[in-house]
């Protein structure tokens, strides 16, 4: 991998974000490509949002109101995103299902536009929507000193749980064959 510096930290996440959306053939709108710049710069100075029980904070931001519900719905939608993203190894640690931080941040995010009445509202929207999408290129960022890369059983089941193409791909290029979509009909073995 070839290091580039770039003038300043903003600069330096939207050049690494830039390369992973061509890597992962993935193109992330102006809006949410300056919202997952941000949600980079915001989270590298807060390492201690890793020791927090995410199911809990979500919980207490759907019983919250106002300003302080949108901050923690905010927050646990980022650490999802992150998590599912950077650190996809937390679910495992975690004892939950790899799809556990996409659900969940969906979640938040998809709250957020239902319960909001401003402009942010949209945003989070997209978030919801996007969400997958997002989560492809921090995993392909993640990935592009090739460290990283998720096993063929975990990229089956983020293909298979979320329709992540990356995940998809990824399945593809490890084992040379085209997974077969579980049908939800299909009655699976005891």
């Amino acid at each position: 991998m070839k290091l580039v510096l770039h003038p300043t930290s903003t600069a330096q996440w939207q050049a690494l974000v830039n390369e992973a959306e061509q890597a992962c053939a993935t193109h992330l709108d102006q809006e949410l490509q300056s919202y997952l710049v941000f949600l980079l710069m915001r989270f590298t100075s807060r390492p201690e949002l890793a020791a927090r029980v995410i199911a809990l904070d979500f919980l207490h931001g759907m019983s919250s109101r106002g300003r302080l519900q949108e901050e923690q719905l905010r927050d646990v939608g980022d650490q999802c995103l992150l998590y599912s993203g950077f650190y996809p190894e937390q679910a495992r640690r975690r004892l939950v299902n790899h799809t556990y931080f996409v659900d969940l941040g969906r979640s938040a995010y998809g709250t957020l536009a239902e319960r909001l009445r401003h402009a942010t509202a949209e945003v989070y929207a997209q978030l919801a929507e996007a969400f997958v999408h997002l989560r492809d290129v921090l995993q392909t960022m993640r990935e592009l000193d090739r460290e990283a890369v998720l096993d063929p059983l975990h990229n089956a089941e983020l293909w298979q749980q979320t329709g992540s193409r990356r995940a998809f791909a990824q399945y593809r290029r490890q084992t040379g064959v085209i997974p077969i979509p579980l049908d939800e009909d299909t009655e699976k073995p005891h």
